[in-house]
C-alpha cells in the first residue's frame, strides 16, 4: 500500500514534490493545499484534487503524512506545530540559529497528537548536517568547512529584488577556489568569511533606475553582501531569463583531521553536491523522510525528530535484506 503523502503550500518545492513522488512507486500524492484560491493553482499530477489551506485538518484520516512547502523563515515556525496536531509533517525549516526552538514546538505538538515530526529536512540543513556529524564523529580532532555553490541563492536574489528600481535578479554564490584547494590539502587553514565565498548578482533594472545607487545598496547591505567581495553586472530581461533561468546549487562539506599517536596521519572527509535544481533536489530528500515519518509512527513513535535522528535504513522503499545484500 503506497504512503499517501499530501503537500502543503505549493510553489517550486511543490512541483518538486510531485515530481520526486512519481518516482517513488510506494508514494502517493493524494492532495495539495493552498493559501491561494485553489482554482489558480495547477498542479502536475492528475486526478488529485488542490484544497484550501483551512481544509487540511478535515482531511487528517486520508493522509499519512504532509509535506510542508512554506517560507522557512516564516510560515513554518507556526505551520509545522500546527499541522503536527493533525498529521506526520516533514518540513525544510533552514533557519539554522532558530532549530532548537522551532524543535521544542513541534516535538511538544506531535508529542501530544500521537504523531511524528521530522524538521529541517534538505540539504543544509539535512545531507550537509549528517556528513558533518559522521566526520565529527570519525575525525574528533580536527576542523570542519562548508561552502556553498556555485549556485543561485533564493534568498539573496529575494533581498536584491526589494531594492527600489530593481525589477528582477539572480545572486550566485560562489567558493574561493584557492580556499578549496587549502582546505583539501589538509592544511588548516583559518578563513573569513570574505576568504571562503564571493557573490556575483545579475540585476534587471526597472528603466531609467539609478543604477549606481542599486550596485552601492546591494554592496553594502548587511548580512547579505557587505561581507562578501561582490560584483554585480546590470542585464536584460531578456538576457535574465535566457541565461539565468534555472536554480542550480550545490556545495562542499570538508572535514580534516588527524590519527596516530603523534598525529602523524592526515586525512580529509568530503562530501560534495552539485545540482541542477536546488527545488527538486531538496523535494527528493522530503519524500524520503516523509517515508520514514510514516514507518516511525507505525512503530508508535512520536514526537520531533532531526535527520541526526533516523536511521538510514528507513528512507530506503527496499528492505533490510535487500539493502544488506546490494549496498552494504
Amino acid at each position: 500500500m503506497a504512503i499517501k503523502i499530501g503537500i502543503y503550500g505549493y510553489g517550486n518545492l511543490g512541483k518538486g514534490i510531485e515530481s520526486a513522488i512519481r518516482h517513488n512507486p510506494d508514494t502517493e500524492l493524494v492532495a495539495v493545499f493552498t493559501r491561494r484560491d485553489p482554482k489558480t493553482v495547477k498542479i502536475q499530477t492528475e486526478g488529485v484534487s488542490v484544497y484550501a489551506a483551512a481544509d487540511a485538518p478535515a482531511m487528517k484520516d486520508q493522509i499519512d503524512v504532509m509535506i510542508l512547502c512554506g517560507g522557512s523563515a516564516t510560515d513554518l515556525p507556526v505551520q509545522t506545530p500546527e499541522l503536527a496536531k493533525y498529521f506526520n509533517v516533514i518540513d525544510s525549516f533552514d533557519t539554522h540559529a532558530k532549530i532548537p526552538e522551532h524543535f521544542e514546538h513541534v516535538d511538544q505538538a506531535a508529542k501530544e497528537s500521537g504523531h511524528v515530526g521530522i524538521i529541517s529536512v534538505g540539504w543544509d540543513p539535512g545531507m550537509f548536517s549528517l556528513n558533518r556529524l559522521y566526520a565529527n564523529a570519525i575525525l574528533p580532532g580536527g576542523h570542519d568547512y562548508t561552502f556553498w555553490g556555485k549556485g543561485v541563492s533564493q534568498g539573496h536574489s529575494d533581498a536584491i529584488r526589494r531594492i527600489e528600481g530593481v525589477k528582477d535578479a539572480r545572486q550566485y554564490t560562489i567558493p574561493v577556489e584557492s580556499a578549496l584547494e587549502a582546505v583539501r590539502s589538509g592544511a588548516d587553514p583559518e578563513l573569513t568569511t570574505r576568504e571562503k565565498h564571493t557573490r556575483e548578482c545579475f540585476v534587471v533594472a526597472e528603466e531609467g533606475a539609478d543604477l549606481a545607487a542599486i550596485e552601492k545598496e546591494i554592496v553594502t547591505m548587511p548580512n547579505y553582501f557587505s561581507d562578501y567581495d561582490t560584483t554585480v553586472h546590470f542585464i536584460s530581461e531578456e538576457e535574465l531569463q535566457r541565461d539565468h533561468a534555472g536554480i542550480p546549487h550545490g556545495g562542499f562539506v570538508i572535514r580534516t583531521g588527524s590519527t596516530g599517536w603523534n598525529d602523524e596521519n592526515k586525512h580529509v572527509i568530503e562530501y560534495s553536491l552539485k545540482l541542477d535544481s536546488n527545488p527538486e533536489f531538496t523535494s527528493s530528500v522530503l519524500v524520503a523522510y516523509a517515508r520514514a515519518a510514516y514507518r516511525l509512527n507505525k512503530e508508535g513513535q512520536d514526537g520531533c525528530k532531526t535527520v541526526f535522528d533516523i536511521a538510514p535504513a528507513y528512507l530506503s522503499a527496499e528492505d533490510g535484506a535487500e539493502l544488506r545484500k546490494h549496498m552494504l
